[in-house]
Order: structure tokens, then sequence, then C-alpha cells
């Protein structure tokens, strides 16, 4: 933003003057200023309807209160947040709101970052409208689950802000209001399910909730059976994102690396194995390179083939690729995720390795994604009848059960695990990050190709959160390779555009379906909107993985020695014939609202 003296204005709010650009709101102003101004609807750059009226200022020279968050400041401007009539308008909006919503607080997933409790606990507000029998419990209850969501309405504040997500983050515009005055509700269409509506589980709305009305599945008690039933063997295993993020949740800095913790934590917890998807997402880069190398391959001899080539490791992408463009179903790669294919290699590998029944072995996955839940449990995640994932927690639910164990997380002794499927290169671990997937891949396709032990494996182009497309041309055996990176569901029709204007021949496209990739997915914790104003958390949490993947001494996928002895022992060679057994599938398209 441009901050010349020629466009800045001095504003003064409850006495204090500061210059500010032209173009802020009061509410940004105000900020400048140190004064904390209510607010529950706005979202900056998402939801900005003054719907909830909390964030209302007296101006001097105008009538009636002003929504802070939507008028701009001009030169001179005095503003007042702390007047009497301020104050009883905020505690007043906040009564009402408080009159509509269902309080059981000690089981809400939202209870330690919950953005209309903290307001409430702020102006100390009594729930007097609630409680009172007239209006007691007026309002209808409206759910809506399946294996990924849950939508409970007795928790909505109809702020909007899940609505806007959906719309300007997914670009599904999934979910809406349904009916008016006290029957509102936010839901797909007449309450249709998530699942048949179209939504790609990429959690934005989640995100976007200040309360506990748009949720995770929460699967804890099920994780907590699977380990207390002696019959089992149960193996954890994380996704890399993971790290990145969970000690948000026990106080660490944003962008603060918490692995060693996390597997001291599943210790802790009972698990009889630790394992790491990381490993899977090295597995992942062997299958996906060889098949883009053979595509590639077939395509410079002139053959029949299918370009470009599509990443398939994001879920919400599966399903907003099955549901939205079905007739691009052949240029995906036809790899399982790495979650899926960490799990397969769990129980049909490593099962003999260890001397466990297969059947005995429960798999639970700890993923930064709501669509992992609904992944694991697609039929077609199975090889002989034996499921490849048995449960997937998010971010959020294993903070969750560490705190309800009351587990000391914070002065846990870092734990490495001592199993080969926890071995992993730096390759593996940016998969976390969005241009992780392709500058891993790319990284092996090179080596492969020119036969060559590259040195120097960044790949910047790829990189990086600020750009929604991200494009690059490399040469790659004396051949120019033009890739794309495109994360956030809400880019995917550009991307779209792009290829069928066919000005541009891509050979390879990564997909990601949340903005930042698997470091931002909408299991992994929630920033509260007046922190997300002014950080970009996708940045802080992807240096974890950039920071991982430099100090490692294995950068490429390949070069994991683990890896190597799973295709030694086992697997053969990529690509092949147990390989597409275990590691690969396909999908079919979906249609939304066909019951």
């Amino acid at each position: 933003m441009n901050q010349n003296k020629t466009n800045l204005v001095k504003v003064t709010i409850n006495g204090k003057t500061v210059e500010v650009p032209n173009n802020y709101t009061i509410l940004e102003a105000a900020k400048v200023a140190g004064v904390d101004i209510p607010r529950l609807c706005f979202l900056k750059g998402i939801n900005e309807n003054s719907s909830c009226r909390l964030c209302v200022v007296e101006i001097e020279g105008m009538r009636g209160l002003k929504n802070s968050c939507t008028v701009t400041v001009n030169d001179g401007m005095v503003v007042k947040t702390n007047t009497e009539k301020v104050k009883k308008a905020v505690k007043r909006n906040l009564e009402l709101l408080a009159g509509n919503h269902k309080f059981e607080c000690w089981k809400c997933p939202r209870e330690h970052n919950c953005e209309f409790l903290r307001l409430l606990r702020k102006f100390n507000i009594p729930n007097v409208i609630g409680e009172h029998p007239e209006t007691f419990s007026r309002k209808d209850t409206i759910t809506n689950i399946t294996d990924s969501m849950v939508i409970d309405s007795s928790k909505c504040v109809l702020c909007g802000r899940c609505i806007s997500a959906c719309e300007k983050l997914a670009g599904t515009g999934v979910l809406n209001y349904n009916f008016r005055g006290s029957h509102t509700y936010v839901a797909p269409a007449l309450n249709h399910t998530l699942e048949n509506a179209g939504c790609i589980y990429c959690g934005k709305c989640i995100q976007a909730c200040p309360v506990g009305a748009i949720r995770e599945k929460d699967d804890i008690d099920e994780a907590k059976e699977l380990i207390e039933n002696q019959e089992y063997y149960t193996v954890a295993c994380i996704a890399p994102a993971v790290r990145a993020a969970l000690g948000e949740e026990f106080g660490y800095k944003m962008g603060t690396n918490v692995e060693g913790k996390i597997y001291a934590a599943l210790q802790a917890l009972g698990f009889d194995d630790i394992t790491d998807v990381n490993f899977g997402a090295d597995v992942t880069i062997m299958e996906e390179a060889t098949e883009f190398m053979q595509r590639f391959d077939q395509y410079l001899k002139g053959k029949d083939v299918v370009l470009p080539m599509f990443t398939s490791c994001s879920p919400g992408w599966i399903r907003y690729i099955e549901t939205y463009y079905p007739q691009y179903l052949k240029n995906l790669s036809s790899c399982k995720s790495p979650q899926q294919m960490h799990g397969a290699l769990v129980k049909h590998y490593y099962a003999d390795k260890i001397g466990v029944d297969k059947n005995k072995i429960k798999v639970i996955s700890i993923m930064p994604c709501i669509a992992k839940k609904s992944e694991a449990k697609r039929e077609e995640m199975e090889v002989r009848g034996i499921r490849d994932i048995d449960l997937v927690l998010t971010t959020r639910e294993l903070a969750r059960w560490i705190k309800r164990e009351e587990i000391p997380f914070t002065e846990l002794k870092d734990l490495k695990p001592t199993s080969p499927l926890a071995q992993y290169t730096g390759a593996g671990a940016i998969f976390g990050a969005t241009g992780g997937v392709m500058e891993a891949a790319l990284r092996t396709v090179r080596d492969k190709l020119e036969k060559q032990d590259y040195k120097d494996v960044d790949i910047k182009p790829v990189r990086g959160v600020n750009k929604d497309i991200k494009e690059a041309v490399l040469t790659v055996a004396g051949h120019e390779v033009l890739v794309a990176v495109v994360h956030g569901a809400a880019n995917f029709p550009e991307m779209f555009r792009r290829i069928e204007e066919g000005k541009k021949k891509y050979a390879f496209v990564e997909f990601m379906g949340c903005t930042g990739g698997c470091i931002n997915g909408g299991g992994q914790p929630i920033v509260p909107s007046y922190v997300a104003d002014h950080v970009d958390v996708r940045e802080l949490r992807a240096k974890v993985l950039y920071q991982l993947d430099k100090n490692s001494s294995l950068r490429k996928s390949h070069e994991n020695p683990a890896v190597q002895t799973v295709y030694k022992e086992f697997l053969k060679e990529p690509c092949g014939h147990l390989a597409h057994e275990l590691l690969h599938t396909s999908y079919k398209a979906k249609e939304k609202y066909n019951k």
C-alpha cells in the first residue's frame, strides 16, 4: 500500500491522533492507534459486510453510530469508541447474539479460541435473553453431519464469514442462508448434505467461523478406543504440515517446528508405533515422478498421451475435479496421496517386517486437512479388503486429545522414532507447502532423466504463497518443460481457462485445494480474525518445512535409504505391478445434489 505524504490523513481516536493512509477504515486506523474495537463478522478481504454491528463508533459531526469496519477515514476525523452510547449498543448486540447461541463451551472445540466467547467475557455479558423463559430455546437447531464435517446451527451467530469463505476461497458457493427471521440457518440449499452439495471439504468455512458452528467431525473417542483395544497394534503417522502448526495450540510462536514433541506426545498417548507420512511423500514422488517421465517419454515419441499431468495429493482437489471438471479426470496422476500410500505400505510391507498380522494393525493419521477424513473412507482406498487408513484426526483434534489427557506438551523431551517408515528427505517435508509437490517431483525427474546428481536442488519459481498461480519453464534433458502450481480452489477455474485456451503447453500442474497448501489446511489451528489481519500464517508455517529441507542431508526422495529398501525388498520398481495394486487408484465423476 502506498503511504506517501500525499495520501496520509490525521485521525483522532479516543484522544490519540495518528497518521494513516486515506483508504484505511476506522477499524484499521484504530489498530494503528492501539485501540481495540470489537468485531465478529469482519474477516479482512473475505467478509466485510457490517452485519454484527459490534464495531460501531461515534464520529464527531455525524449522526448515529457508524460501522468502523466499512467507514473510511478522512482528514481531521474525530472518533470515539468508548462512549456510553457505543458501550450500550455493543453490549445490547452481544446480548442478542448470546440469546440465540447454545452454550456448551466445555465440549466445544473452539473453547480456547472462540472469538464470540472472548467478547462476552471482555464485556461481561449476562445471558439475560437466552435464559428468559419467553425466549429460551426459540431457535430451531439444524445439523448437517458427514464423515468430515459438522454444521450445528445452534452455535451459529449468522455472521456470514463461512459463506464468504466458501465463495471466495473455495469458489464453490456451497453455503448460504436458508429461510429468514428467527428460522435462518446456514447450510447448503435446503440443508442438502455437504457430501452431495458439491462441498470439497477444504475447511475454509471452519477456519472462517468465529465460533463452533462449523467444525470437523470429532474422532478422538474412536482413536482412544482403538489404542485401548489390546487386540490391535496401533500405528501413528503425521503429515508434513502438522509439525509446522501444532505448537500454536500450546503457546508456541507461529512458525515453530515441534516435530520431536509431537512424536513424544503420540508415544504418551499410547501408540504402539510411530511413523511419518513424509516417508509416504517420498514414495509418492517415486511413483508420481516415474508416471510423469513415462508420459513425457511417450509425448516426445509422438504417441498419444494425456498431458498436462495433474498431481493427485490433495483430496479437496480430487473432490473438486470429480464434481466440477470431470472431463479432466484422465489428466490426473493415478497415484494415491501420501497418506494412503503410507497406510498401504504399513499394512502390506511393514507389518511383515515387524511380525504383526496386517489385519490387526490400525493406522491413525494426523492430518492438517478435513478432506483426508473423507479420503480415507473412499471405497477405492483399500487393497485386498484391507483399508489403507483406519482413522484420521486433524491437527486440532490431536491438540485437544493431548490436552484432554493432560499431557504436558511443552515439557516433553523430543523423541525420534526408530521406524524406517519415519525416515524422510527434505523433498518429503516440503510436500506440505504450495509448490512443494512440484519441486520434489522435479528434483527426481531431473536427476533421473539426465542421469546426474544435481547439487542445486532449489526450484524457487514454484515456491511462495503470494501468487495464486505460479509458472516455471525448466530445461530437462534438453527439453523445455512448462509447469504450473495453483493453490486455493477458487483459482482452479482460471488454471483450467489457461489450459483450454491452449496458448501454453503445460506438461505438469500441481493443484492444492487450500491456499498456501497443507500448511493452511482446514484442520490446522485456527487463527482468530484479529490476528489474521496482519499475519500471513501460510508464510510462517511454510518456512518450517523449507528449513527442514535445507537442513536435511538428503533432499531428494529417491535418496531416502528406507524408500530404496522398500523397492528393493518389496515393490521392485516404481509404477510396477505391485506398486500399481497398492499405491495407485482411479476416480470417477460426481454429481451435485444427486441422492
